[in-house]
């Protein structure tokens, strides 16, 4: 499996790859609301131009970081699943930001059980920080850190 560096020209693929993962992956959270296309897509433009930001997608799945340390986005088609795509992709994002010397975090929805139980594997922490969702209803996220001794992969 090869991941590529995203380039702006993939901003759709990216949303239709988040919209598929998350349609299926957090029903139970956002319910029957539309996906708000639009506004992922307007995100994704934007993520993909800002400086300090690396995305990485591969054949269904895709990972975003930041040079803040924070693990902005990650990504796996549904028929993907359980195939180690979210730990490889996590992977890529750990390992880069530790070769930068930075701590690795993220939020995650805390009604995301799949994805929690992943992070919790692979040694993922709560900070006991927590925020509103950027989407309605905003439910809860938690803020997740990888502990130095953690090797995320």
């Amino acid at each position: 499996m090869t991941w590529r560096r995203a380039t702006a020209e993939d901003a759709v693929a990216l949303r239709d790859l988040e919209r598929a993962a998350n349609v299926v992956g957090l029903a139970h959270v956002f319910g029957d609301r539309p996906f708000p296309d639009e506004g992922v897509l307007a995100r994704w433009r934007a993520t993909l131009a800002e400086p300090g930001v690396e995305v990485r997608l591969t054949d269904g799945a895709l990972c975003a970081w930041d040079d803040t340390g924070r693990v902005r986005h990650l990504a796996v088609h549904p028929d993907r699943w359980g195939q180690g795509l979210g730990r490889t992709g996590l992977g890529l994002a750990v390992t880069d930001l530790r070769a930068r010397g930075v701590a690795p975090w993220l939020w995650a929805l805390q009604a995301n059980h799949r994805a929690r139980r992943l992070y919790a594997h692979l040694g993922w922490e709560p900070t006991g920080r927590t925020q509103p969702a950027e989407w309605p209803p905003y439910p809860t996220e938690l803020q997740l850190r990888l502990p130095d001794s953690a090797h995320g992969r």
